[in-house]
């Protein structure tokens, strides 16, 4: 199994950073727009304009929720089953990131798409956090 990793750092408090990540508003702004709520076992979806290559949906449903310190959900999309885990740390005034996603049968398609579109993510994730 193989697996994305990826470390953002943010000078905003942890609880503007995991409010962006809980929100399903918010959500919206940097990932997709969604169904979510931070609540153990919700079933909801990431939609994203489909295309010839991917229908545009994510299947999710919350494994974990331990605010403001760790986020886990599963990651369900065009034939892989992975999931999608956020740790929070903060240090003077700084939010420390971490997004692993884990399950990726091989570093194929979806793996590469995962982690350009993750840190793709990362970067709209600093403009949202700069609007709040």
């Amino acid at each position: 199994m193989h697996k994305v990793s990826l470390d953002f750092k943010f000078n905003y408090s942890i609880d503007r950073v995991w409010l962006a990540l809980t929100d399903s508003k918010i959500l919206a702004k940097w990932v997709m727009d969604n169904d979510f709520k931070p609540i153990v076992g919700h079933k909801f979806q990431f939609r994203a304009k489909p295309n010839k290559l991917w229908d545009g949906i994510v299947d999710s449903e919350v494994l974990v929720v331990d605010q403001p310190n760790k986020l886990s959900y599963t990651w369900i999309t065009a034939g892989e089953s992975t999931t999608v885990t956020w740790t929070l740390k903060e240090a003077d005034g700084t939010t420390f990131l971490h997004l692993e996603q884990t399950g990726f049968v091989n570093q194929g398609h979806a793996y590469h798409g995962a982690k350009q579109g993750w840190v793709l993510m990362g970067d709209k994730l600093e403009q949202v956090l700069n609007e709040l």
